[in-house]
């Protein structure tokens, strides 16, 4: 009879084992499913301020644009423009050979963008808009 007892006892024991291990994965599978969910939606909220900074941007960009064809002699120096959402600021307009290229940058909720924009003066034809590395 004791040998009868003895097994009975086992097979609790590997119940019970069996029974912690499967808890232990599906606690490892479902935290790291909130985990991915988690860094998913911080992707997601720095991709939509991005997209808002490289606008802001664009519109200093244009803005500089159109005052450099307006005004041949349109010079600025960290001009910052209001634009509906925020500010981004016209850095300069600098000539490079016989092509004026423009800077402009924005910063949006610390997202950043700068923009360098190569144009020829004498029409005002866009070359090259470029999004570059901003340095801190």
């Amino acid at each position: 009879m004791t040998y009868i007892t003895k097994q009975k006892t086992e097979k609790g024991f590997i119940a019970l084992m069996s029974a912690i291990i499967i808890s232990a994965i599906l606690l490892l599978v479902v935290s790291a499913s909130n985990f991915s969910g988690f860094y998913g939606r911080s992707n997601v909220l720095e991709s939509e301020l991005k997209e808002q900074s490289v606008a802001l941007a664009e519109a200093c960009a244009t803005t500089a644009l159109i005052k450099m064809a307006s005004d041949k002699l349109y010079n600025p120096v960290n001009e910052i423009q209001n634009v509906g959402i925020g500010n981004c600021t016209i850095k300069n307009i600098s000539t490079v050979g016989n092509r004026k290229i423009i800077t402009v940058e924005s910063d949006y909720k610390n997202a950043l963008t700068k923009i360098n924009i190569k144009v020829d003066p004498i029409n005002a034809q866009v070359e090259s808009w470029e999004e570059v590395a901003v340095s801190d």
